[in-house]
């Protein structure tokens, strides 16, 4: 995956993002500035790209 590639986000994730883009604007961030603050904010809550689904465990359950 390059860097900047959103594919191994959820549909969740990408729609959070939007969100929280569209909210730094509203308060007058420039829209780099934005994004970049947006997805830093996915990744911290989310840890990063796509990790859902049944089945998974965490790294001290195997």
């Amino acid at each position: 995956m390059t860097q900047g590639d959103k594919s191994a986000y959820t549909d969740k994730q990408k729609r959070k993002a939007a969100h929280i883009e569209e909210s730094e604007k509203d308060k007058g961030r420039s829209a780099s500035d934005a994004e970049r603050i947006a997805w830093a904010t996915v990744n911290k809550q989310d840890g990063g790209g796509n990790k859902s689904g049944s089945g998974r465990k965490d790294a001290k359950d195997s």
